[in-house]
């Protein structure tokens, strides 16, 4: 049994793209939170234009990490300062709490993530 809390809306892998939204819904250093149909989350980040896909759950307490401060490429939970990296979901401050990355397409100024 793992030592940090279970994200119980984590998308489950399906291999399809799912359009989110336009390039211009989400603003350059600002995260957004993307409620797929079934109820899951990803947190999805604007890092100067370029967008990247996480899990919206910080394992500590489970709060969403959309939600919190975006420092570069570097998202620092709002309620206890865990820090990730965006791009591949590592987590800097503690050892096996990495959380899981999606591929982020743009197509036309839509967002695509595979899930």
């Amino acid at each position: 049994m793992s030592k940090y809390r279970e994200n119980k809306r984590k998308p489950q892998r399906e291999g399809k793209k799912v359009t989110v939204g336009k390039t211009g819904d989400v603003p350059a250093g600002r995260g957004a939170t993307v409620k797929l149909k079934d109820g899951t989350e990803i947190a999805l980040f604007n890092v100067g234009g370029k967008f990247h896909a996480i899990e919206n759950f910080c394992p500590h307490k489970g709060y969403p990490l959309a939600d919190s401060r975006l420092y570069g490429g570097i998202v620092e939970c709002d309620l206890h300062g865990w820090r990730f990296d965006v791009a591949s979901g590592e987590c800097f401050t503690k050892k096996d709490c990495s959380l899981e990355s999606y591929e982020v397409v743009i197509e036309d100024d839509w967002i695509k993530i595979l899930v």
